[in-house]
């Protein structure tokens, strides 16, 4: 990708160099949503805290930011801000990660996130068989935590014969009930498909792909037939701005928003974590980047903003 026009500052942020630049980019992102900021306090180092997130998203005029962590949910710190700050007039959400330390796929976690106002359930994460196994060795270079925690125990959503376990179908059941985001966290690509299709069959209507072409497996064809299920693709700006996160070119970007259409498709920042931009910081790369690919300036809304703002009711 061409990273020419953005200047590393001190914070590991990005700066726009051209001041006309800047100005479109930042007039592209009003109402901007990002349903994926890792900011902290969290098990693993973070480069910002949730207050500091809500600041910069509110000065870019974000319309919401949803706080993600792997281990715990963060409903009570956005309702908090939120209270404490009613000034910075932005929404702020959370969810759960049924990873270990929630007890798994377990139907009372999610009930109870429920009742706090998730608005989100991503399915395992780290402690995802497919994560742990990781054929592609993708995950070798993730962020560690802080401190060595018990080694997680493999989860999925399928049994020893392949089917969906009642804990999954029950979960299935919570989300449909409440109208929250199913996420795939870091399922694999032939768990989705099957916990997708019985999602769909017990009532879930917002489905969430988190990043399909890192450690998840999917081919274009798997997200072709993610999105014709009837679920968004979510794809992580900080795989594709410059930082330790890089992974994949503007171009491979293009293809996949391309796969999937442009009114499927979601771009979250997934960043707070060390060596990479801040979560704003990362949006303004991506919005550039999405300008030099020139694609419209309504294509750019619906990517940063508008799509994630209907999965949360904001539109």
């Amino acid at each position: 990708m061409n990273i020419e026009p953005f200047l590393p500052r001190h914070d590991g942020a990005f700066a726009l160099e051209d001041p006309k630049q800047a100005a479109e980019v930042a007039d592209l992102l009003k109402g901007a949503v990002d349903l994926h900021c890792h900011s902290g306090p969290a098990a693993m180092p973070r480069i910002l805290d949730h207050r500091e997130a809500m600041i910069d998203a509110a000065n870019a005029g974000f319309r919401a930011l949803l706080f993600k962590d792997h281990y715990y949910v963060g409903m009570p710190h956005a309702i908090l801000l939120q209270h404490m700050f009613p000034q910075d007039k932005i929404g702020l959400f959370s969810g759960i990660a049924l990873n270990n330390a929630s007890g798994g796929i377990n139907p009372h976690a999610v009930d109870h996130a429920v009742g706090l106002g998730a608005a989100i359930v991503w399915m395992p994460t780290l402690s995802a068989a497919n994560h742990l196994a990781d054929a592609g060795k993708q995950t070798k270079t993730f962020p560690k935590t802080t401190r060595k925690m018990l080694p997680a125990e493999p989860l999925s959503v399928l049994d020893a014969n392949g089917a969906l376990t009642d804990s999954t179908r029950q979960v299935l059941d919570i989300i449909a009930e409440a109208d929250i985001i199913l996420a795939g966290g870091h399922l694999s690509a032939e768990e989705l498909h099957i916990l997708f299709d019985e999602a769909v069959r017990r009532g879930v209507r917002k489905l969430l792909v988190n990043h399909p072409t890192y450690v998840i497996g999917c081919a274009d064809e798997d997200i072709r037939q993610l999105v014709a299920a009837g679920a968004h693709i979510e794809h992580s700006i900080g795989m594709f701005v410059p930082g330790k996160s890089l992974k994949f070119s503007a171009h491979n970007l293009a293809h996949l928003i391309k796969v999937a259409g442009v009114d499927r498709t979601v771009l979250s920042s997934d960043l707070g974590l060390l060596g990479s931009p801040r979560p704003v910081a990362g949006f303004r790369a991506i919005v550039q980047t999405l300008l030099d690919l020139n694609l419209a300036r309504a294509d750019i809304k619906k990517l940063v903003g508008d799509n994630a703002a209907g999965l949360l009711n904001l539109n």
